[in-house]
């Protein structure tokens, strides 16, 4: 088992003068520190307009700057919004990256999740899925070292040649972003790895990681010519510390992170999920008012995930482990989690937990191998059980009202 972290850059209100320069540069030295750990992977979102929830609009930016301050880890856009950029500055911005890192990208794509999010750049929630599919058979190819020529029903491209090109031949490995847990099973039939922002159970895992790699094994259909990635990956909400109760006490972000995806999720603003006019809503005010009023939902939701002393993340990772996911990733800069308890999480989870499971490494490739072979052939499990994409002990909101925007 491999392991990242991951970045939406929150930023709860109020906002103090500095206080975004201030969550950059702790990132960064977060990110640097997980190098000198061995952590695989750093994560960065991108996302528009959305406040307190991510402050995270140019990914390409802050990776780029951290791949002058480490030496190993895998830097992964996760994602690029293939709706809301041209394919051809997508194809710059990733191949040049992909240089001065020394080829440590990863390369994620996915479509956006809301009317917020799209509507600026022209572009709908029902058209979404076919402008990312447009983009991405007019993406692959500007790596190739040549010229290229595209007409597609979204984007259309005279002949150029994009420049510069990758050092990874002949492009970055390919992720796709699964924020709902139906395009676990998409990504394995196109080919890319799955980026799953989900929280589930082990059993969830499980059946899903057998979704993906049957899909992948025996319903390949591919949207162009590229290279496929057959990895899947979850994302884990994560605090480690001595105890659990102190893991617990440092991890108030975490069911912060939870109610903001309850509080802007579909259920509440309808299928657009098109947020209020900015300055309107205080989402920290908001969930403090729910944490006051919900002492029991809160204690249930910073219970699960990774949270907790290192036996007790190790013996829940033993569990995930069984599943044969191939990557953990760890989410723990969420809410107003300090900057000294996130670095202090990832060096006690370094040193006591980590090197466990990454011992454990070449056993699951060599399973993984048999699967792609065919050697192994794993049970078409029904994944109809596991389709919420939190678990039971999550923050829980009513709807407010009747949701605008739904059929």
């Amino acid at each position: 088992m491999k392991f990242g972290i991951f970045y939406e850059l929150q930023l709860p209100r109020p906002w103090e003068n500095g206080a975004e320069q201030q969550l950059f540069k702790n990132a960064l030295d977060q990110v640097e520190l997980a190098d000198r750990l061995g952590v695989d992977f750093a994560w960065m979102v991108e996302h528009h307009f959305l406040e307190e929830y991510s402050h995270c609009p140019a990914p390409e930016v802050f990776l780029g700057a951290a791949s002058q301050r480490t030496k190993d880890i895998r830097l992964g856009h996760g994602i690029i919004q293939l709706t809301t950029n041209h394919p051809a500055r997508v194809a710059e911005r990733v191949a040049t990256l992909d240089l001065i890192s020394d080829g440590r990208v990863e390369f994620g794509m996915g479509e956006g999740g809301s009317l917020t999010e799209l509507g600026p750049f022209d572009r709908t929630i029902e058209e979404k899925r076919e402008v990312w599919e447009d983009a991405v058979r007019a993406v692959m190819p500007m790596f190739a070292d040549s010229g290229f020529e595209y007409d597609g029903p979204h984007f259309k491209f005279p002949l150029r040649n994009v420049l510069p090109k990758p050092v990874q031949k002949p492009h970055p490995p390919l992720w796709v972003a699964c924020s709902q847990l139906k395009t676990i099973e998409y990504a394995g039939r196109r080919g890319m790895g799955a980026l799953g922002f989900q929280f589930i159970s082990a059993d969830a895992a499980h059946a899903w990681v057998h979704a993906y790699y049957n899909s992948y094994t025996k319903r390949m259909d591919k949207l162009t010519e590229y290279n496929t990635n057959p990895n899947m990956a979850l994302v884990s909400y994560f605090m480690c510390a001595e105890t659990d109760e102190e893991a617990r006490r440092r991890a108030d972000g975490i069911p912060f992170f939870q109610f903001a995806l309850k509080y802007y999720s579909a259920d509440r603003l309808g299928k657009n999920r098109d947020r209020p006019p900015p300055g309107t809503v205080d989402l920290w005010a908001e969930y403090e008012k729910w944490k006051t009023e919900n002492p029991e939902g809160h204690a249930r939701a910073i219970s699960g995930g990774l949270i907790g002393s290192p036996e007790t993340i190790r013996n829940r990772l033993r569990k995930y482990s069984t599943s044969h996911v191939d990557q953990i990733i760890l989410l723990n800069q969420a809410g107003k989690n300090s900057h000294e308890h996130i670095c202090e999480s990832l060096e006690l989870f370094a040193k006591e937990v980590m090197p466990e499971f990454q011992a454990a490494e070449p056993e699951h490739q060599e399973w993984k191998q048999k699967v792609l072979a065919g050697e192994i052939e794993l049970e078409e499990i029904d994944t109809a059980p596991f389709q919420s994409r939190f678990s039971e002990n999550s923050v829980q909101l009513a709807p407010a009202k009747a949701a605008v925007g739904d059929d």
